[in-house]
């Protein structure tokens, strides 16, 4: 059946029940019991949590073959925690195991061999790169992988949709009985904010730590009353791989330009005005906004509010200055953001699901006036693609971009027209991660179109001398330049299903051919 963006969903795929996308707010109301887990009594006070090594406290937990297993991703590109336990699970000759986490990249690599052997049969993630998602999209992985927003995830751990049988988290420091924080020792990642949900959900939850210090660790991010284990090993993580090559202040005078126009908008739009939220993505022109924003802040007497999501240095270095009065943190993209947290005042950690959970009972997305957001495509239905690059391999991750599309008032989009010899304006996207109902403006380096449906936007910046267009001249101009895509001719298999932030099913990615080159 074809859902509300017009995707085909194959019926074998809505059984167990899953639905179809049905609209971005279509479980507006929805009523669920949280699940519960198993939990562990520590009868004796005198009982140690701390275990000598990951290999023997997998033994503790009982670890068996289909069980689920959950990770974080805090340390990025820099983490060694997954890799350590998965090596150990592997010398133990566990199989069949599904990895529920919160990202997986090129610091995952070493799990490739893992999906092939039969190790790994299942994954549950908000975004896959790298090696991984080859893997994924040549048909490696034994069942479809789930590729859940942020908040998605949270909403499939706390529903009872995803169960979490052992949680492994790791932190930069811990005290002996197992409160954990993303601040301090030799590793660290600023917050554990995917984590709370694994610790509060899991049936077994092992924090494993390079600096175990005095208790109590306070404020703890994973509270002592949720861990069953403590391990200590060498080293957690890299703090300098936090930062990845996306991360960056551009200097290219394209995303400069779009990125002008993105202040543009967002200093003629109703929401600017003293207080707004505001949230910014982590890309060259999303965050090269901030700078042009700073002049129009300035004229109209008005500071924003409240920052979210992944914090960078330009937005710590905002609160700094007075710009921002408030920043809530759900993940750092760099060093200095995680130096700053929990020490600049106004700067502080919130859960994922605080963040952008959108079935509990208002999460911090549903405050944002205004959210700056990249795509690899974008449709002439305004339609988003941040997940399977053009050649079909998934490569992308959905994190908060439907979450926070669908509760900011204005949501704008930066991108270049073209990106090589490839149009990222088309008549139809290759994978649709984010309805294009909650998508308001896209800005590009030939002109920026609103979405008809939003003449409220239309009608703030007809007046201005920001370069308007519809969204099918800038097609049109995409078109002329590189020439129409061609499609891909995918298998039939379905090797993912993308969920939408509620649960239902947006699309699915299917096997690309085995001719193309990796």
């Amino acid at each position: 059946m074809k859902n509300a963006v017009n995707r085909e969903i194959p019926s074998e795929i809505l059984k167990d029940g899953l639905e179809a996308f049905k609209g971005a707010f279509y479980r507006e109301g929805y009523r669920y019991k949280k699940a519960a887990p198993t939990i562990r009594a520590a009868v004796r006070p005198s009982e140690s949590k701390l275990v000598d090594s990951i290999e023997e406290v997998i033994k503790k937990v009982g670890l068996k073959d289909g069980d689920s297993i959950s990770f974080h991703h805090h340390f990025r590109n820099g983490d060694f925690v997954c890799a350590m336990v998965m090596a150990a699970i592997h010398k133990l000759g566990i199989k069949d195991l599904t990895v529920i986490a919160s990202s997986l990249g090129k610091a995952q690599a070493s799990l490739v061999p893992m999906i092939e052997d039969g190790t790994i049969t299942g994954i549950s993630t908000s975004g896959v790169r790298d090696e991984i998602g080859k893997a994924i999209s040549s048909g490696k992985l034994k069942n479809p992988a789930f590729i859940r927003t942020h908040g998605g995830r949270v909403r499939a751990v706390e529903t009872g949709d995803v169960h979490i049988d052992v949680a492994f988290i790791g932190a930069p420091t811990a005290d002996q009985f197992g409160n954990a924080r993303g601040k301090g020792g030799k590793s660290d990642c600023g917050v554990l904010s995917y984590a709370d949900v694994d610790a509060k959900y899991a049936d077994q939850v092992v924090v494993i730590t390079d600096t175990l210090v005095d208790f109590p660790n306070y404020p703890a991010s994973v509270k002592a009353i949720d861990v069953d284990y403590v391990v200590k090993v060498d080293q957690v993580g890299d703090s300098k791989k936090i930062a990845g090559n996306a991360i960056r202040m551009t200097k290219d005078p394209r995303e400069l330009m779009i990125a002008e126009n993105a202040a543009k908008v967002v200093a003629n739009t109703p929401w600017f005005k003293d207080g707004f939220q505001f949230q910014t993505g982590a890309g060259g022109s999303s965050l090269a906004v901030t700078r042009f924003l700073k002049p129009y802040m300035d004229a109209a007497h008005v500071k924003i509010g409240c920052a979210l999501g992944g914090i960078t240095k330009p937005m710590v270095d905002l609160l700094k200055e007075g710009y921002i009065k408030a920043i809530a943190d759900t993940q750092d993209f760099d060093v200095p953001s995680v130096e700053s947290v929990h020490d600049t005042p106004g700067h502080f950690e919130i859960s994922a699901s605080e963040y952008a959970n959108p079935l509990n009972k208002g999460a911090y997305v549903n405050s944002l006036d205004y959210v700056i957001l990249g795509a690899l495509e974008i449709d002439t239905d305004f339609n988003i693609n941040v997940v399977v690059g053009s050649d079909g391999i998934i490569q992308g991750a959905p994190g908060g971009h439907p979450d926070t599309a669908a509760g900011a008032n204005c949501t704008i989009i930066v991108s270049p027209l073209v990106r090589g010899r490839l149009a990222t304006v088309r008549d139809q996207v290759t994978s649709v991660t984010t309805p294009g109902e909650t998508v308001d403006v896209l800005v590009t380096d030939y002109g920026v179109a609103v979405n008809p449906k939003r003449q409220d936007i239309i009608d703030a910046l007809k007046d201005t001398d920001i370069p308007l267009k519809t969204i099918e001249e800038l097609k049109e101009i995409a078109y002329s330049i590189v020439g129409e895509p061609d499609p891909i001719p995918f298998e039939d298999k379905v090797v993912a299903l993308i969920e939408y932030r509620d649960g239902t099913i947006i699309d699915v990615v299917k096997q690309v051919p085995e001719r193309i080159d990796f």
